[in-house]
């Protein structure tokens, strides 16, 4: 039996819990909090990290690798090599440029932190840049990359909509609106796996925020 490992309020912990749900692989749960992370299994006492007979494995992209490989019912990747290639595209390319830069806003966006008037712009301008780039290679017909779901859907399921948040919150005006990104994540949003990670997040984000008031 599998164990994943880490929290639902996580997007990355989330990435691989949908993928699992998708494929309809059998797992476990086990809360890990920041801080109480099994370092044995995550160096650097990230979530998630996957706990399995054979061993431990961290970093989310790896996870959905192996599961994909390990699991290949219920593909999350095409058969077509250039095409199954593209969705893993398309997923690099949400985590690297769109997520990864939209985190330096989420300090003051999500936390009551501050973020300096310079690093918003900087981030401001490379999203404005990426979020163009990103859309070269979307479709929405009807999924992020074409007909079929993908793993490249997986990530944009639940890194979209922190992008687009974020992005409202300090600026004004979400990055993605020019990108039928809300249609998608409503359409998306009517699956039942998706739903169920939704559920998740928002009861695990309650805790988290009490666990915070609390120390």
């Amino acid at each position: 039996m599998l164990t994943l490992c880490g929290f639902s309020a996580s997007n990355y912990y989330n990435k691989v819990k949908l993928a699992l749900l998708e494929k309809g692989v059998a797992f476990e749960e086990e809360l890990a909090w920041v801080g109480e992370v099994d370092t044995a299994a995550s160096p650097l006492g990230k979530v998630p990290y996957l706990k399995s007979d054979q061993g431990t494995l961290c970093e989310s992209t790896v996870i959905l690798e192996y599961l994909e490989a390990q699991y290949p019912q219920h593909p999350l990747l095409p058969a077509d090599l250039f095409a199954a290639a593209k969705a893993r595209e398309l997923l690099r390319f949400i985590e690297l440029h769109l997520e990864l830069v939209a985190r330096n806003l989420y300090p003051e966006a999500f936390f009551g932190g501050k973020v300096s008037d310079a690093a918003k712009e900087k981030t401001g301008q490379q999203l404005a840049k990426n979020v163009a780039a990103f859309a070269t290679l979307t479709s929405f017909s009807p999924f992020i990359g074409g007909a079929d779901f993908t793993l490249a859907d997986v990530g944009a399921a639940v890194h979209l909509p922190l992008v687009s948040s974020a992005s409202k919150i300090i600026y004004g005006k979400d990055v993605l609106s020019d990108l039928p990104v809300r249609d998608y994540l409503k359409q998306i949003g009517e699956r039942p796996t998706v739903q169920k990670v939704n559920a998740d997040r928002k009861s695990n984000t309650e805790q988290l925020l009490a666990r915070a008031k609390a120390k």
